[in-house]
């Protein structure tokens, strides 16, 4: 069994706000596989669960607020018994440019509290997570700000196709593991800024 963990604050007030790109992907996945009405709430999450090939699927979506997300992913994780290499937490990042993803296998919370929950609850950081770039924005202003405002009509294509491409991601880690995803989305897109 593997789970999708998309981060993100519950609350109409947080709804497509750059911390919350974490939801839209689990969003996706779930309307994807025609799941959007079978959301059901537990351990502190809110969760549908599908098959996969042979493999049995979760994608949740947190209710315990970002700072806290590592209680509602242990629980998930410790009662569907998961090791957290088969637990892939979809997150904002806003060191990455806006859309650009990055994955990795495993590794420290950079400053996200979010992800240094989940390492804390887990006990571990040997979790896969994938990254989704909503750039920094004005230095002048508050990252807290930043990251609990609502992307600009300008933005929203560029997030629109990265929660798209992200949702890929996921998939492809279903199906072919971490490794594979860094191979095929790491690279940065041809409508990236020259870097």
């Amino acid at each position: 069994m593997k789970l999708i963990v998309g981060l993100g604050n519950p609350g109409p007030e947080y709804r497509d706000t750059r911390h919350n790109v974490g939801f839209l992907v689990a969003d996706e996945m779930a309307r994807r596989w025609q799941l959007s009405d079978a959301w059901r709430e537990k351990f502190e999450a809110l969760h549908v669960r599908t098959t996969m090939g042979d493999a049995a699927v979760i994608v949740a979506k947190p209710l315990t607020f970002m700072n806290l997300s590592g209680q509602a992913v242990a629980g998930l994780a410790a009662f569907y018994k998961i090791d957290p290499a088969d637990v892939l937490v979809v997150t904002d990042d806003v060191a990455l440019p806006l859309g650009r993803l990055r994955a990795r296998p495993e590794g420290g919370a950079g400053g996200h509290n979010g992800l240094k929950s989940i390492i804390e609850h887990l006990g571990t950081p040997a979790f896969p997570r994938l990254r989704v770039g909503v750039g920094r924005g004005d230095d002048r202003r508050d990252l807290a700000d930043h990251v609990l405002g609502r992307f600009e009509t300008g933005e929203r294509d560029t997030v629109s196709a990265a929660v798209l491409r992200a949702a890929d991601a996921a998939e492809k880690f279903l199906s072919d593991g971490i490794e594979r995803v860094m191979s095929a989305f790491n690279a940065a897109t041809p409508t990236d800024p020259a870097e």
